[in-house]
């Protein structure tokens, strides 16, 4: 009784993990004078374009108006906030943070295309006072290189050490703050995976998968960032699953894997970019059909139809699966046994599964000549 109380509190410690790991809030702010690309910056976020429906509206004039959410399209739990620029005539500046809802954010990007101001420094003041953390962005770095590159003499990293050094100067007051530099059109420049590696570095620990998961695929290094945060989640999301197993009610461990595999695989397939929308958008960005590769895999395949569960992904599996629901109908030894093979099955099916996957993303990132082919 003892072993048998002890599995299930286990299973309910994986079960809390995994329910966290899919479902934890995180709310982004992003914050910015008129014309610095605030809207721009949150769809390129999102994985869209400034065309798409859905996406933030943009221009030359004021666009953001009031305080506007907007969800990752592949994570409803993850928001970023596009926000009014601060000293604007409805948002003052002495009350900005009232008037935006400080409280709903769990960090700001200040965005900026030229210069720092006073009314950022000021921002940047009063989110440290209120114990938050806050980031500079400068961003149409692409801009800013396309124009040097007609002056004789051009040295990219020059000018990006010139643009950096100066923003650093004009923050000096707030001491050592950093300043990331990012392309108005491409977020796989510059210094964008170095600002996600800081903000994750700086989240509470149960907030970071949420940004790691939402965070576009941008780079190499970001996929197998990701791939390694889903890889030590397998064995949680096994004792999870087999936990319900000592429960003895025919069918239970099955439906239970189920349930678990496919949000578990379908987290993967939207975190590694392998959805409609983003290869769609990786197809046109490299002007080649991507699509077709990702047809190679079963895994996407059954995630697209919403039949994991049909797949056949070895005989020693299915036996496994099998074997653990004849022994869930005996209490005692039996069901502990069959939890014990339900962790198998379960963590040999999200190993294949998010190997496959993996695999399937790395491929994509050759073809479309975005990484070395080795």
């Amino acid at each position: 009784m003892a072993t048998q109380d002890c599995a299930v509190s286990k299973a309910a410690k994986a079960k809390e993990t995994i329910d966290q790991f899919l479902n934890v809030s995180l709310d982004i702010a992003v914050t910015g004078k008129t014309g610095s690309g605030k809207s721009s910056f949150v769809n390129l976020f999102r994985g869209l374009s400034n065309d798409d429906d859905g996406a933030a509206p943009t221009g030359v004039t004021e666009t953001t108006v009031k305080r506007t959410k907007y969800d990752i399209p592949t994570m409803s739990n993850v928001n970023i906030w596009d926000l009014p620029g601060i000293g604007t005539p409805n948002f003052k500046a002495n009350k900005y943070l009232k008037d935006v809802k400080f409280k709903t954010y769990d960090f700001f990007i200040i965005l900026n295309s030229e210069r720092f101001t006073e009314n950022d420094i000021m921002l940047a003041k009063e989110i440290r006072k209120r114990n938050k953390n806050f980031y500079f962005v400068r961003s149409k770095i692409d801009i800013d290189i396309s124009s040097e590159q007609k002056r004789p003499g051009f040295n990219e990293q020059d000018v990006l050490d010139k643009i950096r050094k100066y923003c650093e100067r004009n923050l000096n007051e707030l001491g050592n703050a950093k300043v990331f530099l990012i392309s108005s059109v491409d977020l796989g420049k510059y210094d964008f995976e170095k600002l996600q590696k800081t903000i994750t570095d700086e989240l509470p620990v149960h907030k970071r998968s949420a940004l790691l998961q939402a965070w576009p695929v941008c780079s190499a290094a970001t996929l197998e960032e990701k791939i390694k945060l889903f890889k030590g989640l397998i064995w949680v999301a096994s004792i999870a699953s087999a936990g319900i197993t000592v429960v003895p009610v025919p069918g239970t461990s099955v439906a239970c894997d189920a349930a678990i595999a496919f949000l578990f695989l379908l987290r993967c397939y939207y975190a590694f970019g392998l959805d409609d929308r983003s290869l769609k958008r990786l197809s046109e960005k490299v002007n080649k059909p991507l699509l077709e590769y990702r047809a190679e895999s079963k895994f996407a395949n059954a995630i697209q139809k919403k039949e994991v569960t049909t797949l056949h992904v070895g005989a020693s599996v299915i036996a496994m699966s099998t074997v653990a629901d004849l022994f869930s109908l005996f209490p005692g030894v039996g069901s502990a046994f069959a939890a014990g093979l339900s962790l198998a099955s379960t963590q040999c099916l999200l190993t294949e599964g998010l190997n496959e996957l993996a695999n399937t993303a790395r491929v994509i990132r050759k073809v479309a000549g975005l990484d070395t082919i080795e």
